[in-house]
C-alpha cells in the first residue's frame, strides 16, 4: 500500500516560504492530506502571575479543553502562541520592495539584501535561517518604533522577568539539522558590523560569549572565529567581501557552561585545610572569586560592555521554579535525570548571572531545536520558553527536505506482529534475561559482552542487516565514505558490552596462561580485528564514545597515530592557524585525537572518514553533526518524545544539497530502532537507496591564498 507522506514527504522548497503542510491527526500522524498554507506554530506555554487587583476574585487553577490540567494556583499556561503573531509582523515586513521602508540601519539592509538574493556558489542560507535572524532583527530594530511591536517587547519583557529576572533572553526554534551555527553567524555579522560603523549604538556589540552544553559542540562552534580556517563568514559567504574587515572586529569567546564552575585556587588536603581553619573555625577562601572565574573563562571579553550572549543547545539553560507543594515526586532514573537537568542549569544561568553583573549582558540569544523546559526545573516539562519568538519544527523542516526523515524499516528476520517491541526496545528489555546492568562500567563489574539479551542481539542484527545492504549500495555508487551506525546507550557498562559484542575484543588468558584468539565481533563491517591475523586494527572500523572512554588511554590504538599520520598533520597545522601559535599542535594528547576522530565521521581524508559505527551514551545526543549517518539504534530509556528528537536528531543531516528537476531536495531517509518517536510509529518498508556524492570545490589553503580572485561588490 503506498504512503504518500512516507514516499513523498517534501512539499516545499528549502529557500522559499513554505506555502503547504500535512495535516497530522490527535495523535501526531499523517493523515496524508496537504493543506495549502504554512503550518501554524502551536505551543503550550508558562504566563507570568497576573498581578493582584483590588476585589478581584480569587484566581483558582484552570483546566485547558484537552483535560490536561496543567495549570496551578502557582503557575499558569497559555495555550496560545505569540510565535504566530510575531511571524505575521516579519511575513508584513519581508514583503515590503523598498529597503527604505525596513526601518533599520544601511547595514542591516545590505545584509538582509545579500542573505535573500546573493548567488551563492555552495549552499545559500535556508528559509528557515534567513527567518530565525530577521526575527531577531526586526524585534531590535523595528519594533520598537511601532504600537504593535511594542506590545510584544512587554509580552517579552514580562516573561524574562518572571523566569530570568537578572536577564533579557530571545529564543530562536530551529529543528536539528536546520543549521542553527549558521544562525549564530549571521546574528554575529549583523551586530559587529553595526558596532563597527555606529560605535555609539547601544543596540550592537562587538563582544560575544558563545555557550555550549559540551566539548563536541564547543569544538564544531570554531567555525564562528573569523580566523578559523573555516570560518562561515568568508567560506559560507555570509558576509559581503567588502564588510569582512569590520566582521574580524568581533571578540568572540566559546566555551562549555561547566567553565563556569568555581575551581580551587589552593589545593589544599584535609589535615592542611584544618590547620587554616584554625581556632576561629572559619573555612580557608580557596575558591576562584566571580572575577577571577570570569578572567579564566572569557579574558578577551573583560572590560567591554553590552556583550550579547549565545546559547547553544539553550533547553538546558533555566531558573528553577520553587516546587510546588503537591508536585508528585520523581523516582528512580526519572528522579536521577530531573536532578542532571537542574544541577546543570542552575551552573549554566549562574554563570551567566555573574557575566551580567561584573561586565554588562545586552542580550541572551537562545538557539535550540527544543527550547522546552526539562525535568526538575519545576514548570510542566515540555513547555516552550515563553520568550521564544520564531519557530520552525521538526515537521516543517521535513517538509521543506531540509533533514532526512526518521522511519522504522521493515526487517526481514523480524515478525510483523513482534515489530512494537523493537520500536521501544528498552522497555522490552527490562524483563529480559540476562539483565542489562543498571549503573556505568564502574559499579557494574565484570561482564560478558557474549552475554547480551536475545532481544537486544535480535535488534542489532535486524538493523544492521539493512545497514549492509545501504553500505554496499554506497560502495556501488563509488561514495568516498562509509555509511555511519549510531548507537546510544543508557550507561557506560552497556555501551562498552554493545561495543565489545559488535566490534570484538581480546579474550583473557586460560587458567594455563595461554592465550584464546580474539573474538572479532558479531557484525562484520563493524569489526576493530583483522579477520586473518586476529590483530587489531590500526584504523578502527567502531568508535566508542562515552565519558569513562575518553579518559582511558587505550581508546586508541598504538599504531594509530603512524597510521593516521597525514591526518594527524592535518590537524595539527589546523590547530596552528587557529590558535595562531606555531607550538599550539605540539603535544596533541590522545584525548583530542580521539574527539577529533569523532567530530570528522563521515568527512573525506579526515581522522574519522573511515569509521562506520559510533556507540555512545549520552555525548551523541546533541551537537555532533556528522550527515552520513543512516541507522540509529537506542539502548536506553526514552521519558519524553524531547529526548527522542534530540536523538533521532544526530541521524537527520543531509548528505546532499543538490536540487532536483522541480526544485526541491530529494528525500533521504534515516532509519531507526528503538525509540519511540512520534513520526516513526508505523513501520515502513524502506530499501536502502544511493546516496548522490557531493563534490566540494574549494582553494588550497594557505599556500594558494595569493592566488585567490576578488571581485568588487555588485
Amino acid at each position: 500500500m503506498s504512503n504518500p507522506f512516507f514516499d513523498h514527504p517534501i512539499l516545499n522548497s528549502p529557500y522559499a516560504y513554505p506555502a503547504r503542510h500535512w495535516e497530522l491527526d490527535d495523535d501526531g500522524q499523517p493523515t496524508q492530506d496537504i493543506i495549502e498554507t504554512r503550518r501554524r506554530a502551536k505551543f503550550i506555554t508558562p504566563i507570568p502571575k497576573p498581578k493582584k487587583r483590588k476585589g478581584a476574585a480569587k484566581q483558582e487553577g484552570f483546566v485547558f479543553e484537552d483535560g490536561a490540567g496543567l495549570s496551578t494556583k502557582e503557575q499558569q499556561y497559555d495555550p496560545t502562541s505569540i510565535i504566530n503573531e510575531v511571524r505575521g509582523h516579519v511575513d508584513s515586513w519581508r514583503s515590503m520592495p523598498n529597503p527604505n521602508q525596513w526601518q533599520v540601519t544601511p547595514e542591516t539592509a545590505r545584509l538582509l539584501q545579500h542573505w535573500r538574493h546573493h548567488k551563492f556558489n555552495d549552499i545559500r542560507p535556508f528559509f528557515c535561517q534567513v527567518e530565525a535572524v530577521e526575527t531577531a532583527i526586526w524585534l531590535t530594530e523595528v519594533a520598537p518604533q511601532s504600537k504593535h511591536g511594542k506590545r510584544i517587547l512587554e509580552h517579552l519583557d514580562a516573561a524574562n522577568k518572571d523566569a530570568n529576572p537578572e536577564l533579557m533572553r530571545l529564543a530562536l526554534k530551529l529543528a536539528t539539522g536546520a543549521g542553527k551555527t549558521t544562525v549564530m553567524a549571521m546574528i554575529i555579522a549583523w551586530q559587529t558590523i553595526n558596532a563597527a560603523r555606529h560605535s555609539g549604538s547601544k543596540n550592537f556589540t562587538r563582544g560575544f560569549l558563545i555557550c555550549a552544553p559540551g566539548l563536541t559542540i564547543k569544538d564544531r562552534l570554531r567555525v564562528l572565529q573569523p580566523n578559523d580556517p573555516n570560518s562561515y563568514y568568508k567560506d559560507r559567504e555570509l558576509v559581503p567581501g567588502d564588510m569582512l574587515d569590520d566582521v574580524k572586529r568581533a571578540k568572540i569567546v566559546i566555551t562549555n557552561y561547566h567553565a563556569f564552575k568555581m575551581r580551587e585556587r589552593i589545593e589544599l588536603s584535609k589535615g592542611n585545610r584544618q590547620l587554616l581553619q584554625g581556632r576561629t573555625g572559619e573555612e580557608p577562601k580557596t575558591l576562584e572569586t566571580e572575577g577571577q572565574m570570569l578572567q579564566r573563562v572569557m579574558p578577551d571579553l573583560m572590560g567591554m560592555k553590552n556583550i550579547l550572549v549565545i546559547n547553544d543547545e539553550a533547553h538546558h539553560c533555566y531558573r528553577e521554579k520553587p516546587k510546588d507543594a503537591d508536585e508528585e515526586a520523581l523516582k528512580g532514573d526519572e528522579k536521577k535525570e530531573a536532578e542532571k537537568n537542574s544541577e546543570a542549569a542552575r551552573l549554566w544561568i549562574t554563570g551567566l548571572e555573574a557575566v551580567n553583573r561584573k561586565l554588562g549582558v545586552a542580550r541572551v540569544m537562545d538557539l535550540s531545536a527544543t527550547p522546552f523546559f526539562l525535568s526538575g526545573s519545576g514548570y510542566a516539562e515540555g513547555t516552550l520558553f515563553p520568550w521564544t519568538m520564531s519557530d520552525f519544527s521538526l515537521m516543517d523542516a521535513i517538509e521543506c527536505g531540509i533533514v532526512k526523515l526518521p522511519r522504522v524499516p521493515v526487517a526481514q528476520n523480524i515478525p510483523g506482529q513482534e515489530m512494537p517491541m523493537f520500536r521501544n526496545l528498552w522497555e522490552n528489555l527490562k524483563d529480559a534475561q540476562p539483565r542489562l546492568p543498571r549503573g556505568g562500567r564502574t559499579v557494574a563489574g565484570e561482564l560478558d559482552p557474549l552475554n547480551l539479551p536475545t532481544l537486544l542481539q535480535t535488534a542489532l542484527q535486524a538493523l544492521y542487516g539493512h545497514y549492509e545492504k545501504t553500505f554496499n549500495k554506497w560502495v556501488e555508487s563509488g561514495i568516498k565514505v562509509p555509511p555511519c551506525f549510531i548507537i546510544v546507550c543508557q550507561n557506560t557498562a552497556i555501551s562498552k558490552l554493545v561495543y565489545d559484542f559488535i566490534s570484538g575484543f581480546q579474550r583473557k588468558p586460560n587458567e594455563d596462561g595461554t592465550t584464546p584468539p580474539p573474538f572479532l565481533g558479531a557484525l562484520p563491517l563493524f569489526r576493530n580485528f583483522d579477520e586473518t591475523t586476529g590483530n587489531p586494527l590500526p584504523r578502527p572500523n567502531t568508535l566508542l564514545i562515552d565519558s569513562e572512554q575518553l579518559e582511558a588511554g587505550d581508546a586508541l590504538d598504538e599504531n594509530f597515530r603512524g597510521m593516521a599520520a597525514d591526518e594527524i598533520a592535518q590537524f595539527r597545522r589546523e590547530i596552528v592557524e587557529r590558535a595562531q601559535d606555531v607550538h599550539a599542535g605540539d603535544n596533541i594528547t590522545d584525548q583530542e585525537l580521539l574527539r577529533e576522530v569523532m567530530n570528522t565521521v563521515g568527512k573525506p581524508e579526515r581522522l574519522g572518514g573511515s569509521i562506520r559505527c559510533v556507540v555512545s551514551v549520552s555525548m551523541l545526543t546533541e551537537g555532533w553533526d556528522a550527515n552520513t549517518v543512516t541507522h540509529v539504534l537506542g539502548i536506553r530509556a526514552f521519558g519524553t518524545q524531547l529526548l527522542c528528537e534530540q536523538v533521532i536528531g544526530r541521524a537527520l543531516r543531509r548528505q546532499s544539497y543538490e536540487l532536483n528537476e522541480e526544485g526541491l531536495f530529494n528525500v533521504e531517509y534515516a532509519d531507526v530502532f528503538g525509540i519511540p518517536f512520534d513520526f516513526t510509529a508505523k513501520p515502513v518498508i524502506g530499501p536502502p537507496q544511493p546516496p548522490r556524492e557531493t563534490v566540494q570545490v574549494k582553494a588550497m589553503r594557505p599556500e594558494r591564498d595569493a592566488l585567490e580572485i576578488h571581485l568588487p561588490p555588485c
